[in-house]
């Protein structure tokens, strides 16, 4: 198989020394990307370990296609246990920053320890240096970028980084890379933060060489060519449709259908698009660069954005979603737990509806000032406190396709290692006949759906892994991605268990099993259907992964 080249890099950020170690049997095995930062945290980092203390560590990685110039391939892995869930959890940026990446010559970086004050980590081909920066403790990510531009002449785009929330801790903090893009769910932003490690930025000229066949120009041309809906509208172009057939959770998730959807959709969103925006590389150029009527400029809102902080809140002024968006990205916030919280606190308060509140909100949880000190702890941790219902699975916030609705993507959403992250099965786009009109299947019942989304989870971990975008579907097919990593669908699909496989086992030796599976609401045949999920993969009925079928720790 194709895999990413090049070593692992492990920066001691408490002694500030760096070293260099051949990964390049994980990197054929994995790939790259999400599969070699699952290996590399279960050999090295402890089960018991506190997700804030230092001895947990973060993975950095990029996969073989950050090699090509194709379409879909500006994307960037990170791995760590996760302050929100507890579990292991990886989570991937667009952008440009794995472009930079490569170009220093790693495959994977890993960052261990803790700074005693705040740190830049500038990484090239010609070796690292370590910078304390005090002066940027609490910055907001906009400052950051302007300091390390001023001191270094290092671009958004060469740039990952925490702002205000992941310095002080929240769960759901978000590391960003290229201004607005995040690793967005799990908070690894807390987990860099807990590092005291305020950046990292990446420069060099010495990439590694990897030769493609012409299915790399064929998906980069389709890409460029393509007239798909996203191109105008990004994801927030699925709001109607959503709504319309009942799958759009509103007022804090007491509905499933808003009455101002149209007022915060697709089209409202494209009324205040004033450029093109895209990743490296790609020609698809699925962005949103929106500015509103008082001039104020962000990317997105994105449907899950719209989602949060828009039907979910009970608001459908269009404006104040943008400036919570807005907000979230300039202090470091995955916009999807940020807007659930709000909307839990906004239901304790019976202030559902009250679009003055967002971006009060979310400053307040960024610095963790007043309730937003307890708002930060995530919904899982604090629901008694506000008294709502936990509206989270494995502690994650939901993302949207409700799945009272999309039973299927109920299923993905219980079983998902990573939480109620609609990316790790995303069985949604089966059950959203406007998505994916061949491989549809029925919306009602779980029965009989555990084969596709065990299918599901795989090709995800292996496209993670490559790295490439989940919006290549229709593009990157199955047969064409097994082209590119010259190999074989059943190889893959074998790749993407391992990678499973891996995240289970890690989270089933902090004590996760069947009973983490759950979901906050009833679903008719849920028990059986797991059965036949862990049965297809060849787990205890109790949600864990056989130690006699399972590697050891190695390394």
């Amino acid at each position: 198989m194709r895999h990413a080249l090049g070593p692992l890099l492990t920066l001691d950020v408490g002694t500030r020394q760096s070293e260099e170690s051949d990964i390049d049997d994980i990197l054929a095995e994995f790939l790259g990307g999400r599969g070699v930062g699952t290996k590399l945290a279960f050999d090295r980092i402890p089960f018991d370990a506190d997700p804030l203390g230092p001895e947990n560590r973060l993975y950095v990685a990029i996969g073989p296609m950050q090699a090509s110039t194709t379409s879909f391939t500006g994307r960037t892995s990170a791995t760590a246990l996760s302050p929100l869930t507890e579990g292991l959890l990886s989570s991937n940026a667009g952008g440009f920053v794995s472009r930079n990446i490569a170009d220093t010559g790693y495959a994977a970086f890993e960052l261990v320890g803790r700074s005693d004050t705040p740190l830049w980590v500038h990484v090239t081909d010609d070796g690292v240096a370590f910078d304390p920066v005090p002066e940027l403790a609490e910055a907001t990510v906009s400052t950051v970028v302007a300091h390390v531009g001023e001191a270094r002449g290092v671009g958004a785009d060469a740039v990952v980084c925490i702002g205000p929330a992941g310095d002080h801790e929240v769960r759901f903090a978000s590391m960003m890379t290229s201004g607005t893009r995040a690793f967005g769910r799990g908070g690894l932003g807390a987990v860099l933060g807990s590092k005291n490690v305020k950046c990292l930025t990446f420069a060099g000229d010495s990439p590694h060489r990897i030769e493609f066949p012409s299915v790399a120009d064929e998906v980069h041309r389709e890409a460029a060519e393509s007239d798909h809906m996203m191109k105008r509208q990004g994801t927030a172009g699925l709001t109607e449709f959503a709504n319309e057939i009942e799958a759009l959770p509103t007022r804090y998730f007491s509905e499933s259908s808003f009455e101002g959807a149209s007022a915060i959709g697709g089209d409202a969103i494209e009324e205040k698009k004033y450029k093109k925006g895209t990743c490296s590389s790609c020609a698809f150029a699925c962005k949103l660069p929106t500015r509103n009527d008082a001039g104020l400029e962000t990317e997105g809102p994105e449907f899950e954005t719209v989602m949060a902080f828009g039907s979910n809140a009970g608001v459908d002024d269009l404006a104040a979603v943008m400036k919570a968006n807005e907000r979230c990205d300039e202090l470091g916030l995955d916009t999807i737990s940020c807007g659930d919280v709000v909307s839990a606190y906004l239901a304790s308060e019976d202030a559902l509806g009250d679009a003055e509140l967002l971006a009060d909100l979310v400053e307040r949880i960024a610095y963790r000032e007043g309730i937003g000190d307890t708002l930060a702890e995530g919904i899982h941790r604090i629901h008694d406190r506000l008294g709502v219902k936990d509206w989270t699975a494995k502690g994650m916030e939901f993302a949207a396709h409700d799945g009272r609705t999309l039973n299927g993507q109920a299923l993905a959403f219980a079983t998902s290692n990573r939480g109620a992250d609609h990316l790790y099965g995303s069985m949604y786009v089966h059950e959203y006949p406007l998505v994916d009109r061949e491989r549809a299947i029925d919306r009602d019942g779980v029965a009989g759906k555990a084969d596709l989304l065990v299918e599901r989870e795989n090709k995800n971990a292996v496209l993670d892994s490559a790295i490439a975008c989940k919006f290549s579907r229709g593009f990157l097919t199955e047969a064409r991605l097994a082209a590119l990593l010259d190999s074989t669908v059943e190889e893959l699909q074998a790749v993407g268990a391992r990678i499973v496989d891996l995240e289970r086992r890690f989270n089933n030796e902090r004590g996760f099993d069947r009973a983490d599976d759950t979901l906050p609401y009833e679903l008719p045949g849920l028990a059986s259907e797991l059965s036949a999920y862990y049965e297809r993969r060849g787990w205890s009925d109790d949600g864990t992964v056989p130690t006699a079928d399972s590697p050891e720790r190695s390394g």
